[in-house]
């Protein structure tokens, strides 16, 4: 380790073990635990107690401490510790410690507090100042005793509490592997044979991060479990499984769900839940969580603003109103500082956004910017910038706007990439196709290994009629990243829209839903080869479990044409008017309507 970093290092992971009696036991699903508060050495032993002590080492403690202040911490360091073992006193051996982290010196730091030790073996705090210090030095092999006798020393009733100060206490080690063996070995009784079922629990919690470390991400669902079956109403697995939820786990939300169905739940995993439904497009589970999250906890401020935004994202207009407005009047009911938090500020900024979204959409540009206005955030400045240059875009000052976006600064690559989209989306919304492409051309030559350009630059090809140049690009990112289920997806839709090659589309989707499985957006597809294929019944089905997981106009448009061949014209015209309701504007469902001249 750079001995630069040692004091930082020692610092945190002490802060870690030495918070753990005093933390709550309450929930962090969404938000990383925060970086444990710096501890330097303690501003009380910038020189030591030598009022007890006689001549002789009064004198040699009075010269450690003028050789330290003068920076030869080397030679104060060794005349502390001569003192400390002379005076047996556990202050000196502090100090000498202090002495040896402030020269940068793990090695003689480590001398200092095992000498400590020896002198002093029930101390605790010796005890830690080796733990701590072995772990800042990489020696992670080494840290079983101390740690062992750190939790030995800890009450029978926070041991649980303590546990969950274990994974911080590794997070900077370079072998997380053998900081893994170290614990499972340690915590052995707990995870076998625990006294109390919340140890056992606490303890495979503790190893389960562990394990989520190093990327094991099987023994970290199993580590889950395993906690769940010890404490069926515990948060702890479920935030866990939470971290992991994806298509591609399907083990861990079914550890969400028994949490959420065990009785009094913590309203931030069930919004952690809702918020991964979203990411994974079943927004309308995610909207009956956000339902009930909202009756549940009614004065929880951020159930009401991800209900609003997902109610806005869906089309209705009126009800995301409503919830971003609740949402306010909590935020502003609370005692809140001057100024709002970082925290708080984005929150706020995120609720002006789509209140300036709706007004947009309503055609109230005067509001929207207003809204726009209120936002005092530069995390929202890209988002900020992007909706007025929408609204200036409408005005007929679709260059304004343009340079609104390129102006926004660049702090990172991230900044310059969501510039990019930004104003790619802008040329989008204004129907100048030609100029997206030449910009994604262009990022995309710069950065040929990204996926994500590559596929943007595919589906613009298409929207151009340039469909041999968006077949390429999809075969050639399928051969670049086989697991990259968007283009499977892409091009058999392509396929069956156009009515070509239908086998080949339904495998290609077939091998999208293999990676997603249950996507709403990608079984539409499906039914969509399917009817074209002159299967109804089954593209009925397909389309009815797609509408169903997500409410979507598109999906609308193909499932009331299904409908409307099969004779059902009735129930063809209920869903179009529900599409419509969504998206009166989707190309999809406007096409399909006036082709059929069906009028809902």
């Amino acid at each position: 380790m750079n001995p630069l970093s040692l004091v930082t290092a020692l610092a945190a992971a002490l802060a870690a073990f030495a918070a753990a009696p005093v933390l709550h036991a309450q929930p962090q699903p969404i938000v990383p635990p925060t970086q444990a508060e710096k501890v330097e050495p303690s501003p009380d032993s910038d020189a030591a107690d030598v009022s007890m002590l006689n001549a002789e080492l009064f004198y040699e403690v009075l010269l450690g401490e003028i050789n330290s202040a003068d920076g030869d911490r080397s030679a104060g360091f060794a005349l502390l510790l001569d003192a400390a073992r002379k005076a047996n006193d556990p202050d000196l051996y502090r100090r000498a410690a202090d002495v040896a982290l402030r020269a940068r010196s793990g090695d003689a730091a480590l001398l200092a507090t095992r000498a400590w030790q020896e002198a002093f073996p029930t101390s605790r705090e010796a005890n830690r100042y080796v733990l701590q210090i072995l772990v800042a030095l990489n020696r992670v092999g080494e840290t079983a005793v101390p740690l062992a006798r750190e939790l030995a020393l800890t009450e029978p009733r926070t041991r649980a509490l303590a546990y969950t100060a274990i994974p911080p206490l590794y997070a900077r080690v370079g072998d997380k592997r053998a900081a893994l063996t170290v614990v499972e070995r340690v915590l052995a009784d707990d995870l076998e044979k625990p006294a109390r079922p919340e140890d056992g629990a606490s303890a495979w919690i503790t190893v389960g991060r562990m394990r989520l470390a190093i990327g094991d991400t099987a023994g970290t669902l199993d580590a889950a479990s395993r906690a769940q079956a010890l404490d069926p109403a515990g948060e702890g697995p479920a935030i866990l499984a939470l971290e992991l939820m994806d298509p591609k786990q399907p083990l861990a939300e079914p550890i969400v769900k028994r949490y959420l169905a065990s009785g009094k739940v913590q309203p931030e995993i069930r919004l952690g839940y809702a918020r991964a439904l979203a990411d994974a497009q079943r927004n309308a589970e995610a909207t009956r969580e956000l339902q009930t999250l909202t009756v549940e906890n009614a004065d929880f401020p951020e159930g009401w603003l991800l209900r609003g935004a997902q109610e806005a994202q869906d089309g209705q207009y009126g009800p995301a109103e409503q919830s971003i407005k609740t949402f306010l009047d909590l935020v502003a009911a609370r005692t809140a500082p001057a100024r709002p938090d970082e925290g708080q500020a984005r929150s706020l900024a995120q609720a002006y956004l789509v209140m300036a979204q709706i007004a947009e959409k309503r055609g109230d540009l005067k509001a929207a910017a207003a809204w726009l206005d209120k936002i005092d955030s530069p995390q929202a400045l890209l988002g900020v910038q992007s909706r007025k240059a929408s609204l200036l875009a409408r005005q007929g000052r679709f260059e304004e706007g343009r340079a609104l976006i390129r102006g926004v600064p660049e702090r990172s690559v991230a900044d310059k990439r969501g510039k990019l989209m930004a104003e790619v989306q802008l040329l989008r919304d204004f129907k100048r196709e030609d100029e997206a492409y030449k910009l994604l051309q262009e990022a995309s030559a710069a950065a040929p290994d990204d996926a994500d350009l590559l596929y943007d630059l595919a589906m613009t090809a298409e929207k151009l009629g340039r469909l041999d140049d968006m077949e390429r690009m999809l075969r050639q990112l399928i051969k670049q990243q086989p697991d990259y289920h968007h283009a499977y997806n892409a091009l058999g839709y392509s396929f069956a829209e156009r009515n070509v090659r239908l086998p080949e589309a339904r495998d290609l989707i077939k091998k999208a839903l293999e990676f997603v499985p249950n996507d709403p957006f990608i079984t539409d597809s499906l039914g969509w080869v399917e009817f074209r294929m002159g299967n109804k019944e089954e593209a009925a089905r397909l389309l009815q479990g797609a509408y169903k997981t997500k409410p979507d106009a598109e999906i609308a448009a193909h499932l009331g044409e299904v409908l409307w061949s099969m004779g059902q014209r009735e129930q063809a015209n209920a869903i179009w008017n529900e599409g419509l309701l969504i998206n009166a504007d989707n190309p999809t469902l406007t096409q399909t309507l006036k082709r059929l001249r069906a009028k809902p």
